[in-house]
C-alpha cells in the first residue's frame, strides 16, 4: 500500500503523504536513537504509519486511521511494537489524552509532529488566530507532553534542525528552526502555567532558552523553590541593576578576567572571593543539573551584593577600575544566567 500513498497530497508545496513518511522514518529513527529505543522499528513503523489511509475502512470511518493500521501490522506479522506505534503516532489525540507508551510509538508520533511543524513554518503558514487547519497548536503541545511526561531527555531544536534538513523542497521562509522553537516555547508558557508555575518564573528561564524541555521544566521548579526564600526578592532587584549598569555601558560581553590588583574597595574584593568560593561550590551542581542546589548557593550572595551597591561606586574616574568593576558585574551575573534570569522576577 505504500506506492499509494503516492496519489495523496498532504500540502501542494511539501509533497505527498508517501514524501512525508519518508522524512518522518529518518527523523523517527534519529529520535529512537537518543531516547534508547531501535531506530530500525521506528523507521519501519514511520514507513507503514499512513498505509492505512488508502484502505476502504479508514476511506469509509476516518477516526479508524491508526486503530487500522494496527490491526493490519498485526496480521501481515509485523513486530509488536511497530503496529502498536501505528495508533500511537496520533497521540495525545487532545487534550488530556493519553500519551505512547513504546519507545518506538513515542519516536514516530514526536517526528511527525516536528515535521509537520517545521513544514508548515517553512512555507510561511503558521496558525493564525482563527486558522489552524493543519492542527499545529494541537501538534506543538503534544510534542511537549509526549517529551515532558514520558521524561524523553531529548534536545527539539537539535530534533527541528534534522526535520528541516529533511526536506527535499525548498522552504521558503528564513529561520524556519527558530520560529517553531518560539511557538513551542509559547505552547510551553500555557502547559506551564497549568502546571501552577507563575508567569515571571517562566519568562525568568524562558531568556537563557534552554532548548531540552525536561531541563525547562527543571529550571521552572528550581526558580518557584527559590522565589519562597527571603533573599530572592533583593538577589532579583540586584540582578535588575547588575543588568541595567551593564546593559547602558555597553558591557554585557564583557569577559574580561577580574584584575585583583584593582580591587581597591574591601566591598568588591568581598564581593570577588565570594564569588570565587560560590563558582567552585556550584560548578559539580550544574553538571548533575542540580539547579535547586545553584540558586540555594547563589542565595548566599545576598548580603555581599547587597554591600557591593551600597560602598563601592561601580562608574569609577580611572577607567581601568570601571572596567574591572564592570567585569565583576558581568560574572556575578553569569553565575545566575546558568539557571535561569532572575531580574524577571516579580516582587
Amino acid at each position: 500500500r505504500q506506492a499509494q500513498l503516492k496519489t495523496i497530497v498532504f500540502q501542494n508545496k511539501l509533497g505527498t503523504v508517501f514524501d512525508k513518511s519518508a522524512r518522518v522514518a529518518k527523523l523517527a529513527g534519529v529520535i529512537a536513537n537518543e531516547i534508547g529505543g531501535d531506530s530500525a522499528l521506528a523507521e519501519r513503523a514511520a514507513l507503514l504509519a499512513k498505509c492505512d489511509l488508502v484502505t476502504e475502512m479508514v476511506g469509509e470511518f476516518p477516526d479508524l486511521q491508526g486503530i487500522m493500521g494496527r490491526y493490519y501490522a498485526r496480521l501481515d506479522g509485523e513486530h509488536t511494537e511497530v503496529a502498536e506505534a501505528l495508533d500511537e503516532q496520533y497521540l495525545p489525540r487532545f487534550s488530556g489524552d493519553k500519551l505512547p507508551q513504546t519507545k518506538t510509538g513515542q519516536a514516530v508520533s514526536l517526528a511527525e509532529k516536528l515535521d509537520t511543524l517545521v513544514g508548515l513554518f517553512g512555507i510561511g503558514q503558521p496558525p493564525t488566530g482563527v486558522k489552524d487547519p493543519f492542527a499545529l497548536r494541537r501538534a506543538a503541545l503534544g510534542a511537549l507532553r509526549v517529551v515532558i511526561e514520558n521524561k524523553l531527555d531529548i534536545d527539539l531544536a537539535s530534533l527541528l534542525e534534522h526535520a528541516q534538513q529533511g526536506f527535499d523542497v525548498t522552504l521558503t521562509e528564513k529561520d524556519v528552526t527558530t520560529q517553531v522553537m518560539r511557538y513551542l516555547y509559547d505552547r510551553l508558557r500555557g502547559y506551564a502555567s497549568d502546571q501552577g508555575f507563575k508567569a515571571d518564573v517562566f519568562e525568568s528561564v524562558l531568556a537563557v532558552q534552554p532548548s531540552r524541555p525536561l531541563d525547562f521544566m527543571a529550571r521552572l521548579d528550581a526558580v518557584a523553590e527559590f522565589r519562597q526564600l527571603e533573599q530572592a526578592e533583593a538577589l532579583a532587584a540586584g540582578n535588575k541593576r547588575i543588568g541595567n549598569i551593564l546593559r547602558k555601558n555597553d558591557a554585557e560581553n564583557n569577559v574580561a578576567k577580574i584584575d585583583k590588583t584593582l580591587l581597591v574597595e574591601a566591598a568588591e574584593q568581598a564581593l570577588a572571593e565570594k564569588l570565587q568560593a560560590v563558582q567552585s561550590a556550584i560548578e559539580p551542581l550544574l553538571l548533575k543539573a542540580d539547579y535547586a542546589g545553584v540558586l540555594k548557593n547563589l542565595a548566599g550572595m545576598r548580603d555581599t551584593v547587597d554591600g557591593f551597591f551600597d560602598q563601592v561606586m561601580v562608574m569609577a574616574d580611572d577607567l581601568a577600575v570601571r572596567n574591572n568593576r564592570l567585569a565583576l558585574l558581568n560574572q556575578t551575573r553569569a553565575l545566575f544566567l546558568g539557571v535561569a534570569d532572575i531580574s524577571c522576577l516579580q516582587e
